[in-house]
């Protein structure tokens, strides 16, 4: 259900959850829906997705989840939660085959750290590809991510993953945004981190990555109607 066309406004809601499943609401080419996608195919969770019209959210939508973001997800009885990091801790916790946070209440609370410092990172994502449209001055701004990538390539000296030699959670949480490196032309940005660099082909090698990623040429005529300010969230269908 996953390549389904979005619901907008003034569109009938889905019928209910299915027992014995869980429902998420999502956008095809958002990187914090992408996060929760990549959990629940991590750990093999029968679900279905709804993708939403971000632009012109429905009604029911809304009722759901008043912020009106994707990933939000749904279960048989009802219960609704979101927020990407949210709802991928959700997940992992109720559906125990294949945990992806560590046991150890240390380790998982420098994962919680290294997804806090993530977060300070991914608005260069957007900041320097606007400014670069915009005609701006992008060198300080690359400049400042370049340093961000050099720590976040010490963090993975003598590891061949941030949370040791498998993925866990920290990887899949990091992920989406290296995967639309490319699309954002921003991949000269890590040179200089050979660690970084590794981490992501051994991420390209992933079989839950290569089951949840899109063509380098669809992202980027997603983004390229998102730019204009008309996205196109069926683009592809």
């Amino acid at each position: 259900m996953a390549s389904e066309k979005c619901f907008a406004k003034g569109s009938s809601a889905p019928g209910l959850v299915a027992k014995g499943q869980i429902r998420l609401y999502s956008m095809r080419f958002c990187p914090f829906a992408h996060r929760t996608r990549l959990v629940l195919h991590a750990k093999g969770i029968k679900h279905d997705t709804v993708n939403i019209n971000l632009k012109d959210k429905p009604e029911w939508f809304l009722k759901k989840n008043p912020l009106g973001l994707v990933p939000t997800l749904e279960t048989s009885s009802g219960q609704v939660i979101y927020e990407s990091p949210i709802t991928c801790d959700y997940l992992d916790e109720v559906y125990t085959d294949k945990k992806l946070l560590p046991a150890d209440p240390f380790q998982k609370a420098q994962q919680k750290m290294m997804l806090e410092n993530f977060s300070k990172v991914t608005p260069y994502f957007y900041k320097i590809p606007m400014g670069k449209k915009n005609g701006e001055d992008i060198s300080v701004l690359e400049g400042e991510l370049k340093e961000k990538f050099v720590k976040l390539s010490e963090d993975l000296v003598n590891k061949k993953f941030f949370g040791g030699n498998a993925i866990t959670m920290i990887d899949y949480m990091m992920w989406p945004w290296f995967e639309r490196l490319e699309i954002f032309e921003l991949k000269h940005c890590l040179d200089g981190t050979p660690e970084l660099k590794k981490w992501t082909e051994h991420m390209s090698e992933d079989q839950t990555v290569k089951a949840t990623m899109f063509p380098t040429e669809t992202y980027k005529a997603f983004y390229k109607t998102y730019a204009d300010g008309k996205p196109n969230y069926d683009y592809g269908l």
